[in-house]
């Protein structure tokens, strides 16, 4: 190959369409966000036993569901997490907890990553959050209302895309309308990955790696525990270390077992059998 040739050896593409729904998140929802890490290792063994004790049942769910849930529930005493700060300096507070979550899906054949949405994750049962998650993963775009508007979004012209998102950005009751989530969550545990850091697109956003059996001392001694890093990458404009790191430990015990508790009305009726289950609010 010729030095003329070599110095040519690149193509140049447009950005697919699909694409342009996380470009505007990352670029111009949480534009000047400071992101901050912190971490921890999540102790696996009780939700796994409930997971094993659903599907006994006939209810199969995820780790996902369960920790939407758990995130959920610990918003409720951390209303910091689900604050945003608006462009002028205020800070506003939305009261409704809803569980935002990545699911990667095809249009054509370009992958493109789409943003699910569950209201009321902090009353749900398990059971619902794990079949709308099923629905994000499986059923048609047009059939998830979610999943509906952003595609067509993603086919609007750029500068009305962006007229839509400067304006979501400024007053909550747009944005609430588009993009409701309080906290958001990304994982690629089903990769193997052990850890990841998504990035800031809401206040309050997760990333977690992979369920595995690892070495941990318990008691002073050495046992096989099925463990799980989970990453919360906040917003340090609105939320300090401490808090942050309050809110971490908060999820971390609820999927140890502090769950239990907010469950026993959803499980009197799962192991019952009773067909209104599903409904159940705990």
């Amino acid at each position: 190959m010729s030095d003329f040739k070599k110095l040519f050896n690149f193509t140049v593409n447009e950005i697919p369409r699909p694409r342009w729904n996380v470009l505007d998140l990352i670029n111009v929802i949480n534009r000047g966000s400071v992101p901050t890490l912190v971490t921890c290792e999540i102790d696996m063994t009780w939700s796994e036993d409930l997971r094993a004790q659903l599907k006994e049942h006939g209810y199969r769910t995820t780790v996902t569901a369960i920790l939407l849930k758990a995130i959920a529930v610990a918003q409720r005493s951390h209303p910091e997490s689900r604050t945003t700060r608006l462009p002028w300096g205020k800070l506003v507070t939305f009261r409704d907890i809803v569980a935002g979550f990545t699911v990667e899906r095809y249009i054509g054949s370009q992958p493109a990553v789409f943003f699910g949405a569950i209201e009321n994750a902090d009353t749900k049962p398990i059971t619902e959050i794990a079949r709308e998650l099923k629905a994000y993963s499986e059923a048609e775009l047009s059939e998830v209302n979610h999943l509906d508007i952003q595609n067509r979004f993603n086919n609007m012209p750029w500068l009305f895309r962006r007229f839509i998102l400067f304006i979501g950005r400024r007053y909550p009751a747009i944005r609430l309308k588009y993009m409701n989530a309080t906290f958001g969550l990304s994982t690629l545990g089903k990769f193997g990955v052990k850890i990841l850091v998504p990035p800031c697109v809401t206040t309050s956003t997760f990333g977690v790696g992979a369920v595995e059996d690892r070495a941990v001392v318990r008691d002073g001694k050495i046992v096989i525990r099925p463990m799980m890093t989970i990453v919360l990458n906040f917003d340090h404009r609105v939320i300090d270390g401490a808090p942050a790191a309050r809110f971490l430990k908060d999820v971390r015990n609820l999927m140890e077992g502090g769950l239990e508790d907010y469950m026993r009305s959803e499980m009197a009726f799962l192991m019952s059998g009773a067909p209104e289950a599903a409904t159940v609010q705990t």
